[in-house]
């Protein structure tokens, strides 16, 4: 896996990943940015709920689950000092579909905290991660 940042201007940067896919990233105002793209470790945190509710959807769907959608929420808090880690994370997901199983849904996300997703089992060396989760029924 491979990824080139590129600095564009003022605190502008685009990534371009090893899949060809451009990421654009910029800072705040009071750091040279101008606000026009996500912050990095706001993709951080996106990409770890990405990696997450990819292993809960494929887990519903290998168990056979009729799963319709998958959505998670994540609040965190960082350190106040340099450098600034994420101290607590937590996850909430509003799982939708027919007849799903609430240990099954608890299960699959049991496992991608624990066991599959890298990113959450990579970011739980220096954060306190909490899941909790809702099943909507269609």
């Amino acid at each position: 896996m491979e990824c080139t940042i590129r600095w564009h201007e003022g605190m502008s940067f685009v990534a371009e990943t090893g899949s060809g896919h451009l990421i654009a990233m910029d800072g705040a105002p009071e750091a040279g940015g101008r606000n026009l793209a996500p912050r990095p470790m706001e993709l951080l945190l996106a990409g770890v709920g990405g990696c997450t509710s990819f292993d809960v959807v494929m887990i519903l769907r290998k168990g056979r689950q009729d799963i319709i959608d998958c959505a998670v929420r994540i609040k965190a808090e960082r350190a106040t000092e340099d450098p600034k880690v994420f101290t607590r994370i937590d996850m909430h997901f509003t799982v939708t579909g027919r007849n799903l199983k609430p240990e099954a849904v608890g299960r699959a996300i049991k496992l991608s905290a624990e066991k599959y997703c890298s990113a959450s089992i990579m970011l739980g060396k220096t954060a306190e991660i909490h899941h909790t989760w809702e099943i909507v029924e269609t």
